[in-house]
């Protein structure tokens, strides 16, 4: 320890994990935890780094009090601010993942606004009858400027000078899973309506009452948002463009006091696969607008698999949607929140093997993770093709 005392490397040892603990200290009297807790979360990673300093040395104790340090922030970043009476607005409760989540940040104590496609709907009928008086709600067609504009008019009414706390952008309808190749401009033209144009066209009105609180913005992206997936050119490239917008607003929303994040949620069934009726549509949507040579080049029995892919989709999600729910609230609720969130298993992997490793590997990664059985009758061999007939 003397040698110890009298280097500086020591000393500056010393006062990092003297700094560390007064800051823990002062985040925790200010928490809601308990006495107990408060404790524990502020002397016992100071004792440790002491501890770590004493039997390191000065150079090793030096690294153990940095790493305590990263990990206050991220224990810092857990931290959730208190409920109160924030207001938020969830565009897309009808069903799905804004309808759980309307009734989540309601039993939480939230104001909530509701906003649905249909106010007459059995999604809308099912949040009047079970959820408290608080929740509000709103005919919302993000695509119909004069609805967002009503929207923003009521909410603007009930919070007042308060402003909201809270806009999630949720809103948003997958399209026909197919070859980018083989989607009708339309398809293109709907998901950037609502998944993108959309999002942006309620952000941009409500942003007055988040200035107001300096607030938060979230908005629901999707893992086709952030790594190119097979069958999903519209839906992926909206969701893309989707949180692109997030990170730039994220940038320059911070001088306002407003913070911004993206969710990447993966694998959980929110039925926005859609019907069999509606499948019929848009599979009968694009047969009819396929040119004669690519209709050849892909096969009848090709394009009529497509729409098989739709009702297996739920099989390979997860029903329980609380990843989700808990990954938005710390967007909402965390004193420090990341600017993206990936709940959902193995969500992440695919994006970092997607950011770091070569391009040929992540196609031969997601090849495999998605296989399918079928392939276009013009690159079918003689003998697969005598297989399939």
């Amino acid at each position: 320890m003397d040698a110890l005392a009298g280097s500086p490397l020591g000393w500056l040892c010393v006062g990092i994990t003297a700094l560390f603990g007064v800051t823990i200290l002062c985040r925790a009297k200010r928490s809601l935890a308990g006495k107990a807790n408060v404790l524990a979360w502020s002397l016992l990673p100071v004792l440790l780094g002491l501890l770590c300093m004493a039997t390191l040395g000065a150079g090793r104790g030096l690294v153990a009090c940095a790493a305590c340090l990263i990990s206050s922030m991220y224990l810092g970043s857990r931290e959730l601010l208190p409920v109160g009476d924030k207001a938020v607005l969830i565009t897309g409760s009808d069903t799905g993942i804004g309808h759980a989540l309307a009734k989540y940040l309601d039993n939480l104590g939230f104001v909530v606004f509701a906003g649905v496609l249909n106010k007459d709907g059995p999604g809308a009928e099912e949040l009047r009858r079970t959820c408290s008086r608080r929740l509000s709600l709103l005919q919302l067609d993000i695509t119909n400027a004069t609805q967002v504009q009503e929207a923003y008019l009521k909410v603007s009414k009930k919070v007042q000078n308060t402003g909201l706390w809270g806009v999630v952008n949720n809103a948003g309808i997958l399209g026909f899973p197919a070859d980018g190749e083989l989607l009708p401009m339309n398809t293109y033209r709907q998901c950037m309506e609502v998944n993108f144009f959309g999002a942006v066209e309620v952000s941009k009105t409500f942003l007055p009452l988040l200035r107001k609180s300096r607030g938060r913005l979230v908005n629901m992206s999707s893992m086709a948002g952030g790594i190119p997936l097979p069958r999903y050119a519209a839906y992926g490239a909206s969701k893309a463009a989707l949180s692109m917008f997030s990170g730039v607003m994220r940038q320059e929303l911070s001088k306002w006091g407003i913070k911004v994040a993206a969710i990447h949620p993966s694998g959980f069934r929110t039925g926005i696969q859609g019907t069999s009726d509606l499948w019929d549509k848009q599979e009968k949507e694009l047969l009819e607008n396929l040119p004669v040579d690519t209709r050849q080049a892909y096969g009848e029995d090709y394009l009529l698999g497509l729409k098989s892919y739709l009702p297996r989709m739920p099989t390979y999600c997860d029903a329980n949607l609380s990843p989700v729910l808990s990954a938005i609230l710390q967007a909402l609720l965390a004193k420090r929140p990341r600017g993206l969130y990936t709940p959902g298993k193995g969500a992440y992997m695919p994006l970092c093997i997607f950011c770091y490793f070569p391009l040929w590997f992540y196609d031969f990664f997601i090849r495999k993770m998605l296989s399918t059985d079928s392939v276009p009758r013009a690159l079918r061999t003689p003998e697969a093709e005598s297989k399939n007939l």
